[in-house]
């Protein structure tokens, strides 16, 4: 039986979805697209689902589009093409309303960056690569490539990248602040998961709350930035979380957080 090419695993409130084309480097394909069309926003309403972990199987996280199917034949008249359904897939990954952590374990190029780029914390292994690497193979970025990556990484570095083509080390993203954590190659999986439980802990509706401002905040100045935070705030103001936080605090135990 061959193996879904998106896998969904549940680790209590931490799912994990895992790129599962290894012999392909985890390319996307319209099958991997449709099963992040199908997954992502089932995902977003199950209350269960509090963070999600996004990684790959093999050596890398994800080496881009798969670049026969991008590049194939049309679709028919009136059916999406590959282009239409991996914006939709990067559109509901950077709109995906709670935690999400990319674990890049292997190769993260092309679209494999531009999937990672949509997630809030990045972690990679030790050994992987990462880079743009459009460049390489005359092909333009349409995920985020040139639009997404001089708002993560300095102006110069993220033209370095895109003429280049080259591919770096994590470490080097690491300094650069873009990956969070870099860890040992048999370790990136529970350090996920780990990292991924500690946050489900908080708050589902305050942690919504800051996703949602941090977000929007790139694109207003910071007087809209700070009045969306102040409107945001006086609506949390009512909310269930923060009273059982308050009174977890008073009666020094852990709160439990229902995302009300």
């Amino acid at each position: 039986m061959i193996e879904s090419e998106l896998l969904v695993e549940t680790h209590g409130p931490v799912t994990r979805l895992v790129m599962n084309r290894p012999q392909a480097m985890n390319a996307l394909n319209l099958a991997m697209l449709d099963r992040f069309r199908a997954e992502l926003p089932r995902l977003a309403e199950d209350a269960s689902c509090r963070v999600l972990v996004l990684t790959g199987t093999g050596g890398a996280f994800c080496a881009g589009a798969d670049l026969k199917q991008a590049l194939g034949k049309p679709p028919a008249p009136g059916e999406a093409d590959f282009l239409d359904r991996a914006r939709e897939v990067l559109d509901l990954l950077a709109a995906f309303p709670k935690p999400l952590i990319a674990a890049l374990n292997g190769v993260t190029m092309a679209g494999g960056l531009e999937l990672a780029m949509c997630a809030d914390i990045m972690l990679a292994a030790e050994g992987a690569q990462i880079g743009d690497a459009h460049a390489n193979f005359g092909v333009y970025p349409g995920g985020g490539g040139a639009a997404v990556l001089p708002r993560l990484v300095p102006l110069n570095t993220a033209m370095y990248l895109l003429f280049t083509g080259k591919t770096l080390p994590a470490a080097d993203f690491k300094a650069l602040g873009l990956v969070s954590e870099v860890h040992p190659e048999g370790e990136l999986g529970e350090a996920a998961l780990r990292l991924g439980a500690a946050i489900a802990l908080k708050s589902p509706i305050a942690l919504r709350r800051m996703k949602e401002v941090a977000r929007a905040s790139a694109d207003k100045s910071r007087a809209d930035a700070l009045l969306h935070e102040q409107v945001m705030l006086r609506a949390h103001l009512r909310s269930a979380d923060l009273a059982e936080g308050l009174a977890a605090f008073a009666e020094k135990r852990p709160p439990r957080f229902t995302g009300r």
